[in-house]
Protein backbone atom coordinates (compact mmCIF):
# COMPACT_ATOMS: atom_id res chain seq x y z
CA UNK A 1 0.00 0.00 0.00
CA UNK A 2 0.82 3.64 -1.00
CA UNK A 3 1.48 6.41 1.69
CA UNK A 4 2.82 9.72 2.16
CA UNK A 5 6.22 8.78 2.15
CA UNK A 6 5.85 7.09 -1.13
CA UNK A 7 6.54 3.24 -2.07
CA UNK A 8 9.36 0.93 -1.62
CA UNK A 9 11.01 -1.07 -4.41
CA UNK A 10 9.94 -3.99 -2.43
CA UNK A 11 6.84 -3.12 -1.92
CA UNK A 12 6.08 -2.75 -5.75
CA UNK A 13 7.70 -5.56 -6.78
CA UNK A 14 5.66 -8.01 -4.14
CA UNK A 15 2.31 -6.43 -5.47
CA UNK A 16 3.23 -6.05 -9.52
CA UNK A 17 4.72 -9.60 -9.30
CA UNK A 18 2.62 -11.46 -6.73
CA UNK A 19 0.98 -15.03 -8.22
CA UNK A 20 -2.77 -13.33 -8.74
CA UNK A 21 -0.85 -10.63 -10.90
CA UNK A 22 1.81 -12.17 -12.44
CA UNK A 23 0.84 -16.06 -12.68
CA UNK A 24 4.21 -18.23 -12.84
CA UNK A 25 4.02 -19.94 -16.76
CA UNK A 26 6.91 -22.45 -18.00
CA UNK A 27 8.47 -21.10 -21.21
CA UNK A 28 11.46 -18.99 -22.27
CA UNK A 29 11.92 -16.04 -21.31
CA UNK A 30 9.25 -16.76 -18.29
CA UNK A 31 10.26 -15.49 -14.72
CA UNK A 32 11.93 -17.53 -11.97
CA UNK A 33 9.42 -18.97 -9.14
CA UNK A 34 10.80 -17.04 -6.01
CA UNK A 35 9.53 -18.46 -2.74
CA UNK A 36 9.29 -16.86 0.80
CA UNK A 37 12.08 -14.28 1.72
CA UNK A 38 14.72 -15.03 4.78
CA UNK A 39 13.40 -15.38 8.41
CA UNK A 40 11.70 -12.36 9.52
CA UNK A 41 11.29 -11.10 6.13
CA UNK A 42 7.93 -8.91 5.49
CA UNK A 43 7.73 -10.90 1.68
CA UNK A 44 5.57 -14.01 2.39
CA UNK A 45 4.18 -14.42 -0.89
CA UNK A 46 5.65 -16.52 -3.14
CA UNK A 47 6.89 -14.39 -6.44
CA UNK A 48 7.14 -15.04 -9.77
CA UNK A 49 9.69 -12.51 -10.85
CA UNK A 50 11.00 -12.19 -14.40
CA UNK A 51 14.60 -11.36 -15.40
CA UNK A 52 13.63 -8.03 -16.50
CA UNK A 53 11.76 -5.56 -14.59
CA UNK A 54 9.78 -2.95 -15.82
CA UNK A 55 8.30 -0.61 -12.82
CA UNK A 56 6.91 2.49 -14.71
CA UNK A 57 5.37 5.06 -12.78
CA UNK A 58 4.54 3.12 -9.45
CA UNK A 59 5.59 5.50 -7.49
CA UNK A 60 9.13 4.35 -5.97
CA UNK A 61 10.95 6.48 -3.64
CA UNK A 62 13.28 4.08 -1.72
CA UNK A 63 15.26 0.56 -2.00
CA UNK A 64 13.27 -1.08 0.95
CA UNK A 65 15.06 -3.46 3.34
CA UNK A 66 18.35 -4.95 1.41
CA UNK A 67 18.24 -8.29 2.51
CA UNK A 68 14.96 -8.21 0.72
CA UNK A 69 15.98 -7.19 -2.62
CA UNK A 70 19.07 -9.59 -2.06
CA UNK A 71 16.77 -12.81 -1.65
CA UNK A 72 13.80 -12.13 -4.54
CA UNK A 73 16.00 -9.53 -7.38
CA UNK A 74 19.52 -11.31 -7.11
CA UNK A 75 18.66 -13.22 -10.80
CA UNK A 76 17.48 -9.86 -12.75
CA UNK A 77 19.13 -8.54 -15.21
CA UNK A 78 17.42 -5.46 -16.98
CA UNK A 79 15.53 -2.75 -14.37
CA UNK A 80 12.91 0.24 -16.00
CA UNK A 81 12.35 2.58 -13.31
CA UNK A 82 11.20 5.27 -15.42
CA UNK A 83 8.91 8.32 -14.02
CA UNK A 84 8.93 7.25 -10.19
CA UNK A 85 10.23 9.46 -7.46
CA UNK A 86 13.35 8.72 -6.75
CA UNK A 87 15.29 11.39 -5.36
CA UNK A 88 18.51 9.66 -3.73
CA UNK A 89 21.39 8.24 -4.76
CA UNK A 90 22.11 6.52 -1.30
CA UNK A 91 18.32 4.60 -1.91
CA UNK A 92 19.41 3.59 -5.54
CA UNK A 93 22.63 2.52 -5.00
CA UNK A 94 20.95 -0.10 -1.83
CA UNK A 95 19.20 -1.77 -5.60
CA UNK A 96 21.98 -2.01 -7.52
CA UNK A 97 24.30 -3.28 -4.64
CA UNK A 98 22.06 -6.34 -4.14
CA UNK A 99 21.31 -6.65 -8.21
CA UNK A 100 24.54 -8.11 -8.83
CA UNK A 101 23.82 -9.46 -12.58
CA UNK A 102 22.00 -6.08 -13.19
CA UNK A 103 23.81 -5.17 -16.75
CA UNK A 104 20.85 -2.31 -17.52
CA UNK A 105 19.20 0.50 -15.51
CA UNK A 106 16.48 3.37 -16.89
CA UNK A 107 16.00 5.70 -14.69
CA UNK A 108 14.43 8.31 -16.96
CA UNK A 109 12.14 11.37 -15.89
CA UNK A 110 13.51 10.49 -11.83
CA UNK A 111 13.93 14.21 -10.12
CA UNK A 112 17.66 13.45 -9.75
CA UNK A 113 18.43 16.99 -10.04
CA UNK A 114 19.45 18.33 -7.16
CA UNK A 115 20.99 14.39 -5.54
CA UNK A 116 23.92 14.70 -4.50
CA UNK A 117 25.99 11.47 -5.90
CA UNK A 118 29.14 10.75 -4.25
CA UNK A 119 32.40 7.73 -5.50
CA UNK A 120 30.71 5.14 -3.36
CA UNK A 121 27.05 5.04 -4.60
CA UNK A 122 28.55 5.36 -7.95
CA UNK A 123 30.76 2.26 -7.49
CA UNK A 124 27.53 -0.03 -6.99
CA UNK A 125 26.50 0.67 -10.32
CA UNK A 126 30.04 -0.43 -11.65
CA UNK A 127 28.33 -3.80 -13.85
CA UNK A 128 26.04 -1.45 -15.32
CA UNK A 129 26.73 -1.75 -19.23
CA UNK A 130 23.52 0.27 -20.45
CA UNK A 131 22.70 3.29 -18.58
CA UNK A 132 19.36 5.60 -19.56
CA UNK A 133 19.71 8.79 -17.70
CA UNK A 134 17.16 10.67 -19.86
CA UNK A 135 15.05 13.75 -18.46
CA UNK A 136 17.05 14.09 -15.13
CA UNK A 137 18.48 16.98 -15.89
CA UNK A 138 21.90 15.52 -14.13
CA UNK A 139 24.95 18.13 -14.41
CA UNK A 140 28.11 16.91 -16.31
CA UNK A 141 30.21 16.50 -13.40
CA UNK A 142 27.71 13.52 -11.75
CA UNK A 143 28.10 12.19 -15.24
CA UNK A 144 31.64 11.98 -14.86
CA UNK A 145 31.38 10.39 -11.43
CA UNK A 146 29.74 7.70 -12.93
CA UNK A 147 31.87 7.08 -16.03
CA UNK A 148 34.78 6.67 -14.02
CA UNK A 149 32.95 4.27 -11.93
CA UNK A 150 31.87 2.04 -14.58
CA UNK A 151 34.56 0.46 -16.84
CA UNK A 152 32.30 -1.93 -18.80
CA UNK A 153 29.71 0.80 -19.97
CA UNK A 154 28.73 0.64 -23.66
CA UNK A 155 25.64 2.26 -23.58
CA UNK A 156 24.87 5.95 -22.55
CA UNK A 157 21.43 7.83 -22.97
CA UNK A 158 21.29 11.20 -21.91
CA UNK A 159 18.22 12.36 -23.81
CA UNK A 160 15.78 15.61 -22.62
CA UNK A 161 18.56 16.81 -20.35
CA UNK A 162 18.59 20.47 -21.64
CA UNK A 163 22.54 20.47 -22.33
CA UNK A 164 23.67 23.45 -23.85
CA UNK A 165 27.39 22.85 -22.91
CA UNK A 166 29.40 19.63 -22.78
CA UNK A 167 31.36 19.48 -19.76
CA UNK A 168 35.26 17.83 -20.84
CA UNK A 169 36.56 15.58 -19.14
CA UNK A 170 40.28 14.68 -17.93
CA UNK A 171 39.63 11.31 -18.52
CA UNK A 172 38.38 9.13 -21.72
CA UNK A 173 35.84 6.57 -21.58
CA UNK A 174 37.13 3.32 -24.03
CA UNK A 175 34.54 1.55 -23.15
CA UNK A 176 31.51 3.80 -25.06
CA UNK A 177 30.20 2.74 -28.42
CA UNK A 178 26.68 4.24 -28.21
CA UNK A 179 26.03 7.90 -27.18
CA UNK A 180 22.61 8.75 -27.45
CA UNK A 181 21.69 12.84 -26.47
CA UNK A 182 19.23 13.97 -28.99
CA UNK A 183 16.79 16.34 -27.57
CA UNK A 184 18.78 19.03 -26.20
CA UNK A 185 20.50 22.52 -27.11
CA UNK A 186 23.46 21.94 -28.41
CA UNK A 187 24.12 24.36 -30.83
CA UNK A 188 27.89 24.40 -31.26
CA UNK A 189 30.04 22.16 -32.90
CA UNK A 190 33.14 22.79 -30.04
CA UNK A 191 30.79 21.31 -27.37
CA UNK A 192 30.55 17.85 -30.02
CA UNK A 193 34.23 18.31 -30.15
CA UNK A 194 34.19 17.39 -26.84
CA UNK A 195 32.24 14.18 -27.22
CA UNK A 196 35.18 13.04 -29.76
CA UNK A 197 37.44 13.41 -27.22
CA UNK A 198 36.03 11.79 -24.54
CA UNK A 199 34.64 8.67 -25.91
CA UNK A 200 37.47 7.37 -28.51
CA UNK A 201 35.75 4.07 -29.34
CA UNK A 202 32.61 5.72 -29.93
CA UNK A 203 30.45 3.14 -32.70
CA UNK A 204 26.87 5.19 -32.68
CA UNK A 205 26.29 9.22 -32.27
CA UNK A 206 22.74 10.39 -32.12
CA UNK A 207 22.12 13.59 -32.06
CA UNK A 208 18.81 14.47 -33.67
CA UNK A 209 16.71 17.14 -32.39
CA UNK A 210 19.59 19.35 -31.36
CA UNK A 211 20.03 22.99 -33.02
CA UNK A 212 23.58 22.39 -34.18
CA UNK A 213 23.99 25.08 -37.08
CA UNK A 214 27.93 23.88 -39.12
CA UNK A 215 30.70 21.21 -38.52
CA UNK A 216 33.29 23.95 -37.70
CA UNK A 217 36.56 21.38 -37.73
CA UNK A 218 38.50 20.40 -41.00
CA UNK A 219 38.66 16.90 -42.24
CA UNK A 220 42.00 16.18 -40.38
CA UNK A 221 40.75 17.19 -36.90
CA UNK A 222 37.90 15.14 -37.24
CA UNK A 223 39.32 12.29 -38.70
CA UNK A 224 41.04 11.99 -35.82
CA UNK A 225 38.54 12.82 -32.63
CA UNK A 226 36.01 9.82 -34.39
CA UNK A 227 38.10 7.46 -35.69
CA UNK A 228 35.76 4.65 -34.91
CA UNK A 229 32.22 6.54 -35.68
CA UNK A 230 30.18 3.78 -37.55
CA UNK A 231 26.33 6.06 -37.54
CA UNK A 232 26.01 9.23 -36.81
CA UNK A 233 22.28 10.72 -36.81
CA UNK A 234 21.74 14.10 -37.65
CA UNK A 235 17.85 14.14 -37.60
CA UNK A 236 16.48 17.93 -37.40
CA UNK A 237 19.97 20.00 -36.67
CA UNK A 238 20.39 23.04 -38.28
CA UNK A 239 23.08 22.16 -40.72
CA UNK A 240 22.55 24.68 -43.99
CA UNK A 241 25.71 23.68 -45.99
CA UNK A 242 26.88 20.92 -48.30
CA UNK A 243 30.17 21.46 -46.54
CA UNK A 244 28.85 20.10 -43.53
CA UNK A 245 27.76 16.84 -45.10
CA UNK A 246 31.50 16.52 -47.02
CA UNK A 247 33.15 16.61 -43.98
CA UNK A 248 31.63 13.95 -42.83
CA UNK A 249 33.74 11.93 -45.38
CA UNK A 250 36.36 12.41 -43.14
CA UNK A 251 34.78 9.72 -40.48
CA UNK A 252 37.09 7.23 -41.98
CA UNK A 253 34.79 4.03 -40.66
CA UNK A 254 31.37 6.13 -41.42
CA UNK A 255 28.62 3.77 -43.16
CA UNK A 256 25.21 5.27 -42.02
CA UNK A 257 24.21 8.68 -41.86
CA UNK A 258 20.48 10.24 -41.00
CA UNK A 259 19.88 13.79 -41.94
CA UNK A 260 16.06 14.09 -42.47
CA UNK A 261 14.45 17.64 -41.46
CA UNK A 262 17.45 19.90 -42.10
CA UNK A 263 17.19 23.05 -43.61
CA UNK A 264 19.99 22.43 -46.36
CA UNK A 265 17.65 19.99 -47.95
CA UNK A 266 14.28 21.53 -47.71
CA UNK A 267 14.37 23.08 -50.98
CA UNK A 268 14.76 19.74 -52.99
CA UNK A 269 12.89 17.32 -54.42
CA UNK A 270 12.90 13.87 -52.18
CA UNK A 271 14.99 12.16 -54.75
CA UNK A 272 17.28 15.22 -54.97
CA UNK A 273 18.26 15.31 -51.27
CA UNK A 274 18.38 10.69 -51.40
CA UNK A 275 20.75 11.12 -54.71
CA UNK A 276 23.17 14.05 -54.01
CA UNK A 277 23.93 12.99 -50.58
CA UNK A 278 24.80 9.45 -51.87
CA UNK A 279 26.78 10.93 -54.09
CA UNK A 280 28.88 13.14 -51.78
CA UNK A 281 29.25 10.27 -49.19
CA UNK A 282 31.14 7.24 -51.13
CA UNK A 283 31.49 5.28 -47.33
CA UNK A 284 27.88 5.06 -46.36
CA UNK A 285 25.72 1.99 -46.98
CA UNK A 286 22.91 3.09 -44.81
CA UNK A 287 21.21 6.18 -45.78
CA UNK A 288 18.31 7.68 -43.37
CA UNK A 289 17.25 3.90 -42.30
CA UNK A 290 17.57 2.97 -45.89
CA UNK A 291 20.52 0.29 -47.66
CA UNK A 292 21.71 2.40 -50.38
CA UNK A 293 23.21 -0.79 -52.09
CA UNK A 294 22.58 -0.34 -55.48
CA UNK A 295 21.34 3.08 -55.84
CA UNK A 296 24.71 4.71 -55.36
CA UNK A 297 26.00 3.93 -59.51
CA UNK A 298 22.60 5.91 -60.49
CA UNK A 299 23.14 8.79 -57.56
CA UNK A 300 26.57 9.59 -58.69
CA UNK A 301 25.90 9.92 -62.24
CA UNK A 302 22.95 11.55 -60.80
CA UNK A 303 25.59 13.95 -59.37
CA UNK A 304 27.72 14.91 -62.33
CA UNK A 305 24.45 15.56 -64.48
CA UNK A 306 23.06 17.70 -61.71
CA UNK A 307 25.71 20.37 -61.61
CA UNK A 308 26.95 20.24 -66.01
CA UNK A 309 25.76 23.90 -65.91
CA UNK A 310 27.59 24.84 -63.26
CA UNK A 311 30.44 27.44 -62.95
CA UNK A 312 33.82 25.46 -63.10
CA UNK A 313 34.24 27.65 -59.24
CA UNK A 314 31.06 26.50 -58.05
CA UNK A 315 31.70 22.98 -58.96
CA UNK A 316 32.40 20.71 -55.29
CA UNK A 317 35.18 18.58 -55.13
CA UNK A 318 33.37 15.62 -55.24
CA UNK A 319 31.98 16.70 -58.81
CA UNK A 320 35.51 16.19 -60.18
CA UNK A 321 35.98 13.30 -57.94
CA UNK A 322 33.24 11.38 -59.99
CA UNK A 323 34.11 12.84 -63.65
CA UNK A 324 37.62 10.90 -62.94
CA UNK A 325 35.44 7.65 -62.45
CA UNK A 326 32.48 8.39 -65.05
CA UNK A 327 34.02 11.46 -67.35
CA UNK A 328 31.61 14.26 -68.37
CA UNK A 329 28.03 12.35 -68.96
CA UNK A 330 25.51 13.73 -71.44
CA UNK A 331 22.37 15.15 -69.86
CA UNK A 332 19.61 12.57 -70.30
CA UNK A 333 17.40 13.00 -73.15
CA UNK A 334 13.70 14.40 -71.97
CA UNK A 335 11.35 11.62 -73.18
CA UNK A 336 7.85 12.42 -72.76
CA UNK A 337 5.70 8.93 -72.27
CA UNK A 338 2.36 10.63 -71.71
CA UNK A 339 -0.41 8.99 -74.12
CA UNK A 340 -0.97 11.94 -77.16
CA UNK A 341 -4.67 14.00 -76.14
CA UNK A 342 -4.86 15.78 -79.37
CA UNK A 343 -3.76 14.90 -83.10
CA UNK A 344 -4.12 16.84 -86.60
CA UNK A 345 -6.06 14.28 -89.34
CA UNK A 346 -7.25 15.32 -92.88
CA UNK A 347 -10.78 15.33 -93.14
CA UNK A 348 -11.96 14.26 -96.40
CA UNK A 349 -15.52 14.90 -97.94
CA UNK A 350 -16.75 15.23 -101.74
CA UNK A 351 -13.37 15.98 -103.02
CA UNK A 352 -12.46 18.56 -100.09
CA UNK A 353 -9.99 18.34 -97.56
CA UNK A 354 -9.97 20.24 -94.19
CA UNK A 355 -7.14 19.89 -91.78
CA UNK A 356 -8.83 19.54 -88.38
CA UNK A 357 -7.55 19.35 -84.62
CA UNK A 358 -9.23 16.41 -82.50
CA UNK A 359 -8.87 15.02 -79.19
CA UNK A 360 -8.75 11.36 -78.49
CA UNK A 361 -10.40 11.04 -75.31
CA UNK A 362 -13.91 11.48 -76.80
CA UNK A 363 -16.31 8.72 -78.60
CA UNK A 364 -16.92 8.57 -82.44
CA UNK A 365 -20.38 10.18 -81.56
CA UNK A 366 -18.82 12.99 -79.94
CA UNK A 367 -16.47 13.35 -83.47
CA UNK A 368 -19.45 13.50 -85.40
CA UNK A 369 -20.79 16.43 -83.87
CA UNK A 370 -17.47 18.15 -84.13
CA UNK A 371 -18.25 17.44 -87.97
CA UNK A 372 -21.22 18.38 -88.45
CA UNK A 373 -20.22 21.67 -89.05
CA UNK A 374 -17.77 21.19 -91.48
CA UNK A 375 -19.30 18.68 -93.76
CA UNK A 376 -23.07 19.77 -93.29
CA UNK A 377 -24.47 16.31 -92.25
CA UNK A 378 -26.25 15.36 -89.49
CA UNK A 379 -24.62 12.52 -87.30
CA UNK A 380 -27.18 10.16 -88.35
CA UNK A 381 -26.57 10.54 -91.73
CA UNK A 382 -22.46 10.36 -91.46
CA UNK A 383 -20.38 7.19 -92.43
CA UNK A 384 -17.07 7.49 -91.25
CA UNK A 385 -13.34 5.76 -92.25
CA UNK A 386 -10.47 6.40 -90.47
CA UNK A 387 -7.24 5.14 -93.38
CA UNK A 388 -3.54 4.68 -90.97
CA UNK A 389 -1.18 6.72 -93.46
CA UNK A 390 1.40 3.74 -92.67
CA UNK A 391 -1.40 0.85 -93.32
CA UNK A 392 -3.52 1.88 -95.72
CA UNK A 393 -1.99 -0.60 -98.76
CA UNK A 394 -2.07 -3.23 -96.27
CA UNK A 395 -5.81 -2.94 -94.54
CA UNK A 396 -7.60 -0.44 -96.27
CA UNK A 397 -9.83 2.21 -94.77
CA UNK A 398 -11.13 0.92 -91.22
CA UNK A 399 -15.09 1.74 -90.88
CA UNK A 400 -15.71 4.00 -87.46
CA UNK A 401 -18.95 2.18 -86.76
CA UNK A 402 -19.32 2.17 -83.04
CA UNK A 403 -20.81 5.24 -81.82
CA UNK A 404 -19.25 4.42 -78.58
CA UNK A 405 -15.97 4.11 -79.39
CA UNK A 406 -12.91 5.75 -77.83
CA UNK A 407 -10.69 7.65 -80.48
CA UNK A 408 -7.40 6.59 -78.33
CA UNK A 409 -8.50 2.85 -79.64
CA UNK A 410 -7.71 3.67 -83.37
CA UNK A 411 -4.00 4.59 -82.81
CA UNK A 412 -4.75 8.16 -84.30
CA UNK A 413 -1.26 9.60 -85.14
CA UNK A 414 -0.71 13.18 -86.74
CA UNK A 415 -1.13 13.22 -90.38
CA UNK A 416 -3.54 10.54 -90.59
CA UNK A 417 -6.82 10.78 -92.56
CA UNK A 418 -10.71 10.55 -91.98
CA UNK A 419 -12.84 10.17 -95.10
CA UNK A 420 -16.86 11.16 -94.51
CA UNK A 421 -19.72 9.61 -96.31
CA UNK A 422 -23.40 10.52 -96.81
CA UNK A 423 -25.17 7.47 -96.04
CA UNK A 424 -28.71 8.58 -98.34
CA UNK A 425 -25.79 8.49 -101.67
Amino acid sequence: MSDTRGRSFVEVICEKYSPENFPYRRGMGIGIHVFTGPHGSPVKARLNLPAVLVLNGCGINRAGEESDIAAICSHVSELDLTDNNLQDWFEISKIMSKLTNLTFLNLTSNPLTEARLDSTCAASFSRIQRLVLNNTKLSWETIHMFLQELPGLEDLFLCLNDYRTVLLSPYSYPSLRLLHITDNNLADWGEIRKLGQMFPSLDTLILANNPLVNIMDSQATLGQLFQNLRSINLHNSGLNSWDDVDKLKAFPKLEEVRLLGIPLLQNYSEEERRKLVIARLPSIILLNGSKVAEERIDAERFFIRYYLNQPYEDLPERYHELVTQYGVLEPLAVVDLRPQSRVKVEVHFEGKIEVMNIRLDQTVADLKKQLRNVVHLSTNNMRLYYIDQDMVKAFGPEEMKYSTRALHSFSIRDGDEIHVESKTK
